[in-house]
């Protein structure tokens, strides 16, 4: 069995937790983060408080919705303007986080970020300005019927918020992005990140701050939301600093274990207790044609019994790597917190690489000590 493209299985293992659905926006694979969902369901709550019609609640999260599509697709279109290929991209209530082919120079990464409040701030203007040329603008306030007037003034409003919000220079906003880009242009782009970063923790403690005083919990959120995300950029750009030069060959495991395509559960799970090994590369006539996880092995176990064949629990679609592919390049999404990836010389299995693995090979770094980037011998077969 054939493996899919390697960049098809990436994008699975990067798919970011608690992304929900599957749709396809200018041909790119989109998710919807259920922090979404949370926004939509609290923008209906308002409506219903306010004591508008349904029809109403529906047209303003819906609003919602098409800004957020307007938004990303602004950065689609300047990705594709520098052919940089985007994987996959989940969109969160503030935009989108996307899974990139390359990491963008810091003159691409300015005018991607800028792109998507950019066509928003576009839109509000052109509404805005349709309906005072209409003379229809009129004071935003709780509908009392759904009219085409409404839904305009409403739509101006949720991209003119969209896109003044993503221009805060605070990660994961776009204007963090644009500021890092900036400041990349004379300084390392891990110490622009860093500066990037302190400040967006900075502005999102105000922001708190600010909800808490004001009881505007919906700031609250947002603060929570820019403060996490400042931090988690800042710890994945220092580990591809980190890793910049190294080979996948220096943080893979060579001593494991395998599974033959004839074996069954219970030969599967013996060999999780006789090992602390996780995951297991399942072979066929020597050639590997999947890989099974604990959650799978685990699954399988309670669905089929002991005695089904690991054939019908594995992972066809596993990801494949490379000895000699830069780790930094795979940081921070491809290898999420558990997954596991086959590094592959042509069909030739040589070892596997875990989440764990690198942030071990990292740490050891961080304190001084260097990897040894030798090509070791290939795995213990089962």
């Amino acid at each position: 069995m054939e493996n899919p493209p390697r960049d098809s299985a990436r994008a699975e293992s990067a798919s970011v937790h608690g992304a929900l659905g599957k749709l396809r926006l200018l041909g790119v694979p989109v998710r919807f983060h259920f922090t979404l969902l949370l926004l939509v369901v609290f923008v209906l709550f308002v409506g219903i408080g306010e004591r508008q019609p349904p029809l109403m609640n529906l047209a303003d999260a819906v609003a919602v919705v098409l800004s957020l599509f307007l938004h990303e697709a602004g950065h689609v279109l300047v990705c594709r303007r520098y052919r940089i290929g985007i994987l996959e991209n989940v969109i969160f209530p503030t935009g989108g986080i996307a899974s990139l082919e390359r990491p963008p120079q810091p003159r691409e990464e300015f005018w991607m970020s800028l792109a998507g409040p950019a066509l928003n701030l576009l839109m509000a203007g052109a509404l805005i300005g349709f309906l005072a040329w209409q003379k229809a603008l009129v004071p935003l306030s709780p509908a009392a019927e759904l009219t085409s007037v409404a839904v305009l003034q409403r739509l101006a409003v949720m991209n003119l918020l969209l896109g003044g919000i993503n221009l805060l220079p605070a990660f994961p906003m776009d204007g963090g992005r644009i500021l890092r880009s900036l400041v990349a242009l004379r300084r390392p782009h891990h110490e622009a990140t860093r500066i990037a970063a302190t400040t967006g923790q900075w502005l999102a403690i105000a922001l708190g701050l600010y909800g808490m005083l004001s009881t505007h919990f919906l700031l609250l959120f947002m603060a929570l939301f820019v403060y996490l995300g400042a931090v988690q950029e800042s710890a994945a750009a220092t580990g591809r600093f980190l890793a910049q030069g190294i080979p996948v060959r220096a943080a893979m495991v060579t001593d494991f274990r395998t599974l033959s395509h004839g074996d069954t559960v219970r030969d599967a799970a013996n060999l999780l207790l006789a090992t602390t090994q996780q995951d297991f590369p399942v072979l066929h006539a020597g050639r590997v044609v999947g890989l099974l996880s604990r959650v799978a092995l685990l699954k399988a176990l309670a669905a089929q019994g002991p005695d089904a064949y690991v054939a019908s629990a594995m992972d066809r679609a596993f990801l494949r790597l490379t000895p000699d592919e830069d780790l930094s390049r795979l940081l921070p999404g491809a290898l999420r917190s558990g997954a596991c990836a086959l590094v592959m010389d042509g069909d030739a299995l040589l070892g596997l690489l875990t989440a764990e693995n690198v942030t071990e090979l990292l740490l050891l770094r961080r304190f001084g000590m260097e990897p040894d980037r030798r090509l070791p011998n290939g795995g213990q077969a089962g």
